[in-house]
């Protein structure tokens, strides 16, 4: 079994293929080329306020190699089973946080996303399926394939809750450095995973994310953590999101039909 199926266990082993429903509809306003092709090199859209627009619906970056036999259609980047497998020496973990990790090598079925459950903003840079930004003045949406969620970004000033209900995605505010946006996300719930590898994040935990456009098709996203309950120090990981054109979201709730959970195997 590839260690893609043993990751992802129930919650990705009955998805359908992570085309949309308008499949080949044409996204209106992308440029293109002579053959008709979206120009995804193309300067990135600017907004009516002259900000950078990461309107569109984005999938991730393919990172990983596929196996002699063609990759599945769900293919997973490195960053799902590990966020932090880019940064030389691993990432950070207080004690109790590596020994999370060291059990779930063997022992994936404690995983959230294998349940069903929310699996928080960093995992669904990396999940698989398709995600849609709506950027308004004032307000960033991101609709999310997987389980039909959404996440709200205000960009219209306010400050972050000072003591909020612990939520699945936490509170977002943005504010514009330039031509990049700079998120900031705490209120997290207890028990979140950050990857497969059952990389926490706690109720403590703090994110920023720095987005930018750098063309057409192309986001570039530069997220810290910053959760000294689970981890020594802050530490940055580097993800890209690419421009999916002419096509749409299709609803995927993995508990549909989903036959896998019983079959999880652990302690």
């Amino acid at each position: 079994m590839h260690i893609h199926r043993l990751a992802i266990a129930a919650a990705l082993a009955i998805a359908a293929s992570a085309s949309g429903q308008w499949l080949k509809y044409p996204t209106p306003a992308i440029p293109r080329t002579k053959d008709g092709k979206p120009n995804l090199s193309a300067p990135a859209p600017r907004a009516a306020d002259g900000k950078p627009d990461f309107t569109g619906v984005w999938e991730v970056e393919h990172n990983r190699p596929c196996p002699a036999n063609g990759c599945d259609d769900m293919w997973i980047p490195q960053e799902f089973l590990d966020i932090g497998w880019s940064l030389k020496g691993g990432l950070p973990y207080q004690p109790w946080a590596a020994e999370i990790v060291k059990r779930t090598q063997t022992d994936r079925s404690k995983d959230p996303n294998s349940h069903c459950l929310p699996t928080g903003i960093v995992r669904m840079y990396t999940t698989p399926l398709f995600r849609k930004i709506i950027q308004t003045p004032g307000l960033l949406v991101i609709l999310n394939e997987r389980e039909v969620t959404y996440r709200q970004i205000f960009t219209d000033g306010r400050p972050l809750p000072v003591d909020p209900q612990p939520s699945w995605v936490g509170y977002s505010t943005g504010k514009w450095e330039g031509d990049t946006l700079v998120i900031q996300t705490s209120g997290f719930r207890e028990g979140l995973w950050l990857d497969a590898s059952g990389s926490p994040l706690t109720e403590s935990g703090k994110i920023t994310e720095r987005i930018r456009r750098v063309n057409f098709g192309k986001l570039e996203i530069e997220i810290t953590v910053d959760d000294a309950k689970a981890y020594t120090s802050p530490w940055t990981v580097k993800l890209t999101q690419i421009l999916a054109p002419d096509t749409d979201l299709l609803d995927y709730y993995c508990v549909e039909n989903e036959k896998d959970g019983p079959h999880l195997v652990g302690k």
